[in-house]
């Protein structure tokens, strides 16, 4: 649903921008053409930057280290070349490319978990590289996209019941953003405390984001600072399950801020210095982290394999 939604968005971009290419080419008002074609092709970055600038205010007073305006700039400048490629070509025309490997007897197998509006494309690299060295990995699709977050834990709970049967071992887990309270809501129900191995989350707001303040869908509004759905489960959740989380963070994400949201008390917290939100995807900290709880030195950085 999500790629079929993208597909069009992309589409629509292109008949705007051939249109008003067409038009300045006749035109005799060239700043205007000028401003429109800016609009275009640079609006994402303009947004980006809205998102950049209220994030370093409000982790002004965060007890996460405190970013350069330097590093945020360059973390700008990464995500907004990172975001067309996510959304405008892995997302929408390019999620099916690495089909899911579900059976590997005695290899530990892999969830990959996408975040809000988000699907499997997001994780192509990290397919590449598990695949190739073996491992088996699924990569799910969270629907519906603008559901519950408590809606995903079927599909979390089929994927691991297919790598246990696959593998006979627990899974290691791997969530972005959205993704990991996907995976925490679903180990917080009775039994699933140990089918999954560890849980490795990248930027996800454990403790809500200011930027969902005003959202409108409803996993968005459950992602608030505070909201109920996060206190529910909070006291829904077993302690031990955090010494059991490798939790990524960073004071230059986007995202989810402040940065300290990111993190969860008594979890194996981590600070990724200068790294925006979608780019922790392709940092090689996590990809380490797992091959660790893999006990498998095997599998090359997915990071090198995002441009093959």
């Amino acid at each position: 649903m999500l790629a079929r939604l993208q597909q069009c968005l992309c589409l629509l971009w292109l008949v705007l921008l051939s249109t008003w290419l067409w038009w300045g080419g006749t035109a005799a008002d060239w700043p205007l053409f000028a401003a429109g074609l800016a609009v275009l092709c640079g609006g994402h970055a303009a947004v980006l930057a809205l998102e950049f600038c209220w994030m370093h205010q409000v982790n002004r007073t965060d007890a996460a280290p405190r970013a350069s305006w330097r590093q945020v700039c360059r973390a700008w400048w990464a995500e907004s070349r990172h975001a067309p490629q996510v959304f405008c070509w892995q997302q929408p025309f390019n999620s099916q490319r690495f089909q899911d490997r579900t059976s590997a007897p005695g290899r530990r197998g892999v969830l990959l978990v996408h975040g809000f509006v988000c699907n499997r494309g997001l994780w192509n690299p990290w397919l590449q590289s598990l695949q190739a060295a073996g491992h088996p990995v699924i990569a799910v699709n969270l629907e519906p996209v603008f559901g519950s977050i408590n809606d995903y834990a079927s599909c979390i709970d089929r994927a691991v019941q297919t790598l246990i049967q696959g593998t006979g071992l627990a899974p290691v887990v791997v969530a972005h953003s959205m993704g990991g309270l996907a995976v925490r809501c679903w180990w917080a129900l009775p039994g699933n405390a140990h089918r999954i191995r560890h849980l490795i989350t990248l930027g996800t707001p454990h403790q809500g984001t200011r930027l969902a303040r005003w959202a409108l869908p409803r996993n968005a509004r459950e992602m608030r600072e505070r909201s109920a759905w996060l206190q529910a489960l909070h006291r829904a959740e077993p302690v031990e399950h955090a010494r059991r989380m490798t939790c990524y963070y960073s004071h230059c994400d986007n995202i989810v801020f402040p940065a300290s949201n990111a993190t969860w008390p008594d979890a194996d917290n981590r600070h990724l210095e200068g790294v925006a939100h979608v780019a922790m995807v392709w940092r090689p900290e996590p990809q380490q982290e797992l091959l660790r709880h893999l006990g498998d030195g095997s599998v090359s950085p997915a990071g090198s394999a995002r441009r093959a």
